[in-house]
């Protein structure tokens, strides 16, 4: 899974006034999320000052909404933390869809937005894990290759990742080395597709992403980069991401426990992702914006044909459970 950073705006202009009452902040914000959730960007833009609708006209307004609402999906729930910049801004922590971002809102005089600047939010002390303590099964039947993994960049370009440090793509090959069982033009004629992926511990569903589109082989959907996902919190708080299952086929709820085992969906080729793959890592936290990755040992496996026990693969190993 490649990454690609969630989008931010800036656009504050110099006619920028201290703080106003928090009434004013609260009606303006709540109209702001209410044509955000309806992909308005035509009234969002009509509440800019005259500044900022020179600095962000209003196709470059709808194209940055049109992304974030991609990536990040509707709001949700927004929380007033702070004045910031000597009151310039007013800070709202914003829960959405898909992540937990900060959504920082300047008014002039007039109660006109004169500035807007959205990133992720960054939680403090967030738990340090090294390793997972949950004891793992691998997360599919059959043998699957480890197409990157490892702690070196040769290994695993995911290293320069925060969150994904230490992630996994895992594909099937046949006996001559290939993914694909004809020349991998479609989805069906690669042997991950459609595979099962399974629990690899007890845990509780946190989320769930599902209906983005699969790909065609060798394209890329980079506005939403995990595309269909689920993501399990263990009894340890390590919290397992899965990513790119096929469309429409995930089988649990955001909200669910589940038992080691139990059938989550099925390999698919959607989100930023070129063939059929499944791409599995661990982080210290739920939000990928702001998570670490913690390194992933796999209980009882077999690795190139010899068993492994508290074991992490490494890339072109074949892989799976006794």
């Amino acid at each position: 899974m490649q990454n690609v950073s969630l989008a931010a705006l800036v656009f504050a202009t110099a006619n920028l006034f201290a703080q106003v009452e928090t009434s004013d902040y609260k009606a303006v914000s709540a109209k702001f999320e209410k044509h955000y959730n309806n992909s308005a960007y035509d009234s969002i833009f009509s509440m800019f000052s005259s500044e900022m609708q020179n600095a962000l006209p209003l196709d470059k307004t709808t194209n940055f909404f049109t992304g974030l609402q991609a990536q990040a999906g509707k709001i949700l729930l927004r929380d007033f933390l702070k004045y910031e910049q000597q009151g310039i801004y007013i800070v709202y922590k914003t829960k959405f869809e898909r992540a937990l971002l900060t959504v920082n809102i300047a008014l002039d005089k007039s109660l006109k937005i004169s500035g807007l600047f959205i990133k992720p939010y960054v939680e403090s002390n967030l738990p340090k894990i090294e390793r997972n303590a949950t004891k793992l099964k691998l997360p599919f039947k059959e043998e699957w290759t480890i197409f990157w993994g490892g702690d070196t960049k040769e290994l695993n370009y995911h290293v320069s990742n925060q969150a994904q440090k230490n992630a996994f793509d895992i594909v099937i090959m046949n006996e001559s080395g290939k993914p694909f069982k004809t020349d991998g033009k479609a989805n069906e004629d690669c042997y991950a597709f459609g595979k099962e992926l399974l629990a690899p511990c007890d845990g509780e569903v946190v989320l769930v992403v599902d209906g983005v589109k699969d790909n065609v082989p060798g394209e890329f959907n980079a506005m939403n980069v995990p595309g269909n996902t689920v993501i399990i919190k263990t009894d340890n708080n390590e919290y397992l991401f899965f990513a790119h299952f096929k469309q429409h086929s995930i089988k649990v709820k955001q909200g669910q426990k589940i038992k080691q085992g139990e059938l989550l969906g099925l390999c698919g080729n959607s989100g930023n992702s070129s063939e059929p793959h499944l791409h599995f890592h661990i982080q210290n936290t739920e939000n990928m914006n702001v998570a670490t990755g913690v390194k992933c040992y796999f209980d009882n496996i077999v690795v190139n044909g010899a068993p492994k026990t508290d074991y992490s693969p490494v890339k072109s190993e074949k892989i799976r459970n006794p």
